[in-house]
């Protein structure tokens, strides 16, 4: 089979909502080219190794998705890129919009795109490591996260998941019971288990992303504390949580501060992420309104994350 790759030069803010949409889609994979990940291989955490330079561009980011070659290609394309362009209507800057085409065979594919997953340390006590990477952990209390980028929205080296799970790891208590909102690959779910939570319920409009976390807690042997369930964000949810956890789109979350001060319990914390700095006040304000108090706001490179706790 023949695979078409579709690269967009776009920017940092517009990754996740395009790489959302190539899924969506039918993408088989997503590349991220991202010189800032090398800007990152020689920070104390959020390290990647052995990325090489000439992969990445000089300026922006390009992001690549591999679709099969048949008769609805271009009607593909064409809304892939109506999608993109629509973007805008949410103020999400999506930068030079430069796409280009090119033709790929398969057995390139399967193993091109996987040069640029690396094992990634990005908290005081996770990395996170593609499948077929080996990995000898430097301390006993290191906590190693297996990933499958085939099929994941986020694999660990982005800013907001980064950010995420800083924050579980340290507002997360022993015996928890977590939210997912907007889970994509699973790896909040599955970093919240191994982090000590009792349960992780993770939820997501996207079959893909069902899919992908249970396939991801099963890689790493929590599918047990794992239930991965299609769900419009906290819509018809009853259960109460310790903590929920959301690293989403900033105008996605202000639409749901009120049913997560409603699901969690009083003196548990939402920790929220995917937010880019022009979106911060509106996130704050929203959380606010809806009864919780900023706990703290945490910045990385465009992105903030903030954590509510609900009052007891």
């Amino acid at each position: 089979m023949k695979w078409s790759e579709f690269c967009i030069q776009t920017t940092n803010e517009a990754v996740e909502p395009i790489s959302n949409i190539l899924h969506e889609a039918g993408a088989s994979g997503v590349v991220i080219e991202d010189p800032r990940d090398l800007e990152r291989e020689q920070a104390p955490l959020g390290e990647i190794y052995e990325l090489n330079p000439e992969d990445y561009p000089e300026e922006g980011v390009r992001v690549k998705a591999y679709l099969p070659v048949n008769s609805f290609l271009a009607e593909t394309v064409d809304e892939i890129k109506e999608s993109i362009n629509n973007l805008t209507t949410f103020q999400i800057d999506i930068g030079r919009n430069e796409v280009t085409m090119s033709e790929i065979n398969e057995e390139d594919w399967a193993t091109a795109w996987k040069k640029y997953y690396k094992p990634v340390k990005i908290s005081e006590k996770i990395t996170i490591i593609p499948t077929w990477e080996e990995y000898e952990p430097v301390s006993s209390d290191e906590i190693i996260i297996e990933m499958d980028p085939g099929m994941a929205f986020g694999t660990g080296t982005h800013p907001t998941t980064v950010l995420s799970i800083q924050a579980l790891e340290q507002y997360l208590e022993k015996g928890d019971k977590v939210l997912d909102v907007g889970a994509g690959s699973g790896i909040l779910s599955v970093a919240s288990v191994l982090l000590g939570a009792s349960h992780a319920y993770a939820f997501d409009l996207d079959d893909i992303a069902v899919k992908s976390t249970g396939l991801n807690a099963e890689l790493n042997n929590v599918q047990d504390q794992v239930t991965s369930k299609k769900n419009n964000l906290l819509e018809g949810i009853e259960m109460e949580a310790d903590l929920i956890v959301s690293n989403i789109l900033a105008e996605i979350i202000v639409q749901f501060t009120d049913d997560a001060f409603n699901r969690v319990k009083p003196g548990g914390y939402f920790i929220t992420c995917g937010i880019i700095s022009g979106k911060k006040e509106d996130v704050r304000e929203s959380l606010i309104q809806s009864g919780f108090e900023i706990v703290e706001t945490n910045k990385m490179e465009d992105w903030i994350s903030i954590i509510a706790k609900k009052p007891e």
